[in-house]
Parts: C-alpha cells; sequence; structure tokens
C-alpha cells in the first residue's frame, strides 16, 4: 500500500499552500476580532480555480476526488486562516454535489459555473432549532402554488447567510405523519436567498467570527419549480450523497487545525526556558505532544482511507464517521494541549493558540456529535442493535 502523495496531490498541496502564505496570522486576527469575511481570502481561491475542485470539468471545474479535496481543506485548515479560512470556502467544495449527481443539464449549467467562479455563494439551510440532529423531524415546508411553492420555515446554525446569495433548503413537502418512511416527503431547493422573505439574524458566537452563522426565518419565499432538484419527495436521499465527504472534509480540516496548533506548542517549548532549561526539556511537556502527533497522524490515515474508498465508489460511511470523529478528537486534545504547553500566554491573542482552540471546538459538535458517530460505529460496524 503507498502512503505517497501523486505528483498532482503534490500540486494541489502547494498551490493551496502558496495562497494561504498570503494571509498572516495579523490577517486572520484582525477578522477574529472584526467579524469581517475574508473576502479577499475567497476570492484569491476562486481566482485559482480551487472552489470547483471536485466539481465537473465542462462548468469550469477540475473534477477531481475526495482526496484531493481533503489534501486541499487540509492545507488551509493547517494555515493560519484555520477554521475561519476553512469554513469560508467549505459550502463550495461538496455541499453542492446534489446539483452535480442530480440536477438537470440547465440546473448544471445555471448554477455551477457561477459557483466555481466565486460570482456567488451559496450556504446550507437544513438544521432547525427544534429538530436538531433529528432531521427527519424538519418543520419548514414547502406549499405547491401554479408557478412552484412557496416557502415557510426556520433554519439555525446557517454559515455565510450574511454574505451568500443563495441557499439549498431542505423543507418538507408532505408531513412526515402522512410517509410510510420518516426520510421519505423532503425536497431538496437551490434558489435565491430574498432577503424580502427571508430573516437572516447573526447568532454571536464563541469563535470563527469571521465566518458568520445564522437563524434565517423563512415567511413566503416564492420558489420556482425550476429550483426544485431531483424528485419532489427524495431530497434527503439527495442530501446523504454529499454527507460522506462532508465528514471527509471535516476530519481533514480538523486535523490541520491540530497540526497547526502542535507546530506552535513545539517551537513554544523549545525557546521558552524556565529553570535554566527549556520547557520542551520535560517529559511533563514532551509526553501530551508526541500523544497528539500519533493520534493527528493516526487520524489522517482514517481520513485518506475514507476519501480513497469514496472515490473508488465504495461504500464509506463507517470510515467517513470515524475519520470526522477521529480528527475531531484529536484536534481538540492537540488544541487545549497547545494552550496548556504555553501556560498563561497561551490564553493571550497574541500567540494565536487560543483561537485554534475555540475554532476546533467546532468539528467536534457538528455536523454530527460524536455520540451519534459512536452509535453509528456501534450498529454499522460491530453490528449492535440501534440505540436511538
Amino acid at each position: 500500500m503507498d502512503y505517497s502523495l501523486t505528483p498532482d496531490q503534490e500540486s494541489v498541496r502547494d498551490a493551496i499552500q502558496r495562497i494561504c502564505a498570503g494571509f498572516d496570522d495579523d490577517y486572520w486576527l484582525e477578522r477574529d476580532s472584526t467579524g469581517d469575511f475574508p473576502e479577499d481570502f475567497y476570492r484569491a481561491i476562486a481566482d485559482g480555480g480551487w472552489l470547483g475542485i471536485a466539481m465537473p470539468e465542462q462548468y469550469g471545474g477540475a473534477d477531481m476526488g475526495a482526496t484531493e479535496a481533503a489534501l486541499m481543506m487540509h492545507a488551509v485548515a493547517k494555515s493560519s486562516g484555520a477554521m475561519s479560512a476553512a469554513s469560508a470556502i467549505h459550502i463550495n467544495i461538496f455541499g453542492p454535489h446534489p446539483i452535480v449527481v442530480f440536477g438537470t443539464d440547465e440546473q448544471k449549467q445555471n448554477w455551477l459555473p457561477d459557483l466555481i467562479q466565486g460570482k456567488s455563494k451559496c450556504c446550507f439551510g437544513v438544521t432547525e432549532p427544534d429538530a436538531g440532529l433529528n432531521t427527519t423531524s424538519i418543520k419548514t415546508r414547502a406549499d405547491r402554488t401554479a408557478t412552484g411553492y412557496v416557502i415557510n420555515g426556520k433554519k439555525i446554525w446557517t454559515s455565510t447567510a450574511q454574505v451568500a446569495d443563495k441557499i439549498m433548503l431542505l423543507v418538507r413537502t408532505t408531513p412526515k405523519e402522512k410517509c410510510k418512511r420518516t426520510t421519505d416527503g423532503m425536497t431538496l431547493f437551490y434558489t435565491d436567498l430574498n432577503s424580502d422573505y427571508c430573516d437572516v439574524r447573526r447568532i454571536p458566537k464563541m469563535g470563527r467570527a469571521a465566518v458568520d452563522s445564522n437563524e434565517v426565518f423563512i415567511d413566503g419565499l416564492p420558489v420556482p419549480a425550476e429550483d426544485r432538484i431531483g424528485e419532489e419527495g427524495k431530497g434527503f436521499k439527495y442530501l446523504l450523497h454529499s454527507l460522506n465527504p462532508e465528514r471527509i472534509l471535516i476530519g481533514a480540516e480538523a486535523i490541520g487545525i491540530g497540526q497547526n496548533a502542535l507546530h506552535r506548542a513545539t517551537e513554544y517549548a523549545k525557546d521558552r526556558e524556565v529553570f535554566d532549561r527549556p520547557i520542551g526539556q520535560n517529559q511533563s511537556i514532551q509526553h501530551p505532544l508526541a500523544q497528539s502527533w500519533m493520534e493527528l497522524e493516526a487520524a489522517f490515515l482514517m481520513t485518506m482511507k475514507a476519501a480513497s474508498l469514496y472515490d473508488n465508489g465504495a461504500p464509506c460511511g463507517v470510515e467517513a464517521n470515524a475519520a470526522k470523529y477521529l480528527a475531531a478528537e484529536a484536534g481538540f486534545q492537540s488544541c487545549t494541549r497547545a494552550v496548556m504547553t504555553h501556560g498563561g500566554m497561551g490564553y493571550a491573542k497574541e500567540f494565536h493558540v487560543e483561537r485554534l482552540m475555540r475554532e476546533v471546538m467546532i468539528l467536534r459538535i457538528a455536523p454530527v456529535s460524536p455520540q451519534l458517530i459512536l452509535c453509528n460505529i456501534a450498529e454499522k460496524a460491530l453490528n449492535l442493535p440501534k440505540s436511538y
């Protein structure tokens, strides 16, 4: 088994690293302080053609796989930008995948080139405040009209809605109680985020201030029939096609942030002297950092395995979930250890590790909780009874 990168994969990594090098610690610290979207970073990635890394060539994409996309997002998250940089572009990578797989030729032509070129920004409207992880219990509904649909409801934790002009919406077109299966009756739309009908309210939060998170209140949003992706009632099935690659990318991002933090902690441990010796000479400092190196490397291997399975058309749900879990835990531990290695200065913004710790927390929580992943592994990998 060959663990080395191909020349094309190395080219992807190196090109992304060159772009990210133009946006240093000070740039991202300022964005964290002001909460301003990193538009110039987003533009640099778009101008390089990287927003379409996993989209078809005929629409301007690179038509690469989950492996290359994961390497790209790993490089982004490992840079000074960490999760703020990754989240600024994350939705573009596999978020539009239902359009690629289930959209009509006309929809692909109308939507994908603008996404790839960065002319259009998309946000994702799936999570709801009452349903949480129980997606089948969403209440946002689309009712038929003469020309299409009208949508009413609310979404939460919708990232980039302050800057997006499009939204991918999962809604109910048939009430849950009238469906044979709870996953039936949901429909996927890609439509304009029209401020006349959508009230977008920013959520103040712990970290990643540069990329907004929002509640979206939808009141009578008219949606033409041509903005529906695929068949009515099959939206949940379509959405699943982007979930495994999303978990793979999340895993790669968590590892990148963890390695960023580990590098900072290691350099600090070499330079910082207490009692006439570098603190990195003490096993109480060395051992936790060495443990993080092993955990991050192991998580990276699982992430690459999941990506390889996906790219080869093999089942990868268990591996993608495991990659997300292992990477998020390893990344969080690495950031926590980095703060502790810095001691009191780890709490200071000038050393950036506190920012990394705040941002990596997102990846432990979302888009699926560690507990639900453990339930999935128990059921799918160990063949234990479903527990929820």
